[in-house]
């Protein structure tokens, strides 16, 4: 994907942001994971009305990644202020901290570095601009290829915490990346 644009989301990207969303979450969840769980998790989290709400949100930053035609391959949360979860919050040593919530591109993408390595560089660069010290994330523990991908890109493992998915909590890593001070 050559042709590869990355730009902030617009009001207008929730229907096709809820899309991508839908067609990526399942690719981030452990085997043991069921359809009902990823579906009901969609289905709150996930819609084009809480994407519209996610814009909205002035402490947040979604980025997109789309092809020419506007065709949506990857897209990026970040949550500004403190951790809201008590133990990533005890974990990440640096403040003022950025949540990089979601890092998502589609299964197509994978492995071939053209979307994910620019999606997260442009991702670091939105982060460092907001004057945060540090971007931190919680990955799945089962999740080897997303931890990896975030490790060559700078983040370690600083602690863990815990996600619902349906009636079970996933057990998640604690990564944090130090972000360079954008002059």
């Amino acid at each position: 994907m050559p042709d590869l644009l990355i730009r902030l989301a617009s009001p207008g990207d929730a229907a096709a942001l809820a899309e991508l969303a839908a067609d990526t979450f399942p690719l981030a969840c452990p085997p043991s994971t069921t359809a009902e769980a990823i579906t009901a998790f969609i289905a709150v989290n996930l819609t084009a009305e809480r994407m519209a709400g996610y814009l909205a949100d002035v402490d947040r930053t979604l980025l997109v990644a789309h092809e020419p035609d506007g065709h949506f391959v990857g897209y990026t949360m970040l949550i500004a202020g403190e951790p809201g979860d008590t133990d990533a919050a005890a974990a990440v040593s640096a403040r003022p901290a950025i949540e990089l919530s979601k890092f998502y591109t589609r299964a197509l993408a994978h492995g071939s570095g053209v979307v994910a390595g620019p999606l997260m560089s442009a991702t670091l660069e939105a982060a460092a601009a907001t004057g945060a010290a540090s971007a931190w994330l919680g990955v799945n523990e089962e999740n080897a290829r997303a931890i990896r991908f975030y490790e060559k890109h700078g983040f370690a493992k600083v602690g863990r915490k815990h996600f619902r998915l349906g009636d079970r909590d996933e057990d998640d890593w604690v990564l944090e990346r130090p972000l360079a001070p954008i002059a």
